[in-house]
């Protein structure tokens, strides 16, 4: 295995997956809340954008990304670490999503108490 500071963000959230298998449907839940929340409230999404380091536009290419993923991957995401690093945790969409999983340990949402170390070992 490599050192932690050598992995790209699909080979952590593969770890991730792997390691905690039994978090992922929780956490997928409330990606597709978050995404729901984001492309439903656009309005407030955009007035509230202020200073970030790309448009707001393109957040919501990203959330619809993961949407679009998630729609056709439902099983596979829950069951292969594979699938979710590689569709979820690639290119641009893994600033989405990596967001989705700080802030989803952030409000406290996981149910294993090694969830919340793994993600801010791994993606913080």
């Amino acid at each position: 295995m490599q050192p932690l500071k050598m992995l790209n963000n699909v080979q952590k959230a593969r770890l991730l997956h792997s390691l905690l298998i039994n978090e992922i449907p929780d956490f997928l839940g409330y990606l597709n809340e978050l995404t729901e929340t984001v492309l439903n409230d656009k309005e407030r999404v955009s007035a509230e954008w202020k200073n970030q380091l790309f448009g707001v536009d393109f957040w919501f290419g990203l959330a619809e990304e993961v949407q679009r993923v998630m729609a056709k991957y439902p099983k596979d995401l829950h069951k292969s670490a594979a699938v979710f690093a590689d569709q979820l945790f690639d290119g641009y969409t893994a600033i989405f999503t990596a967001h989705a999983l700080t802030q989803y340990v952030a409000n406290g949402r996981d149910t294993d108490p090694k969830f919340k170390p793994a993600v801010d070992l791994l993606f913080s």
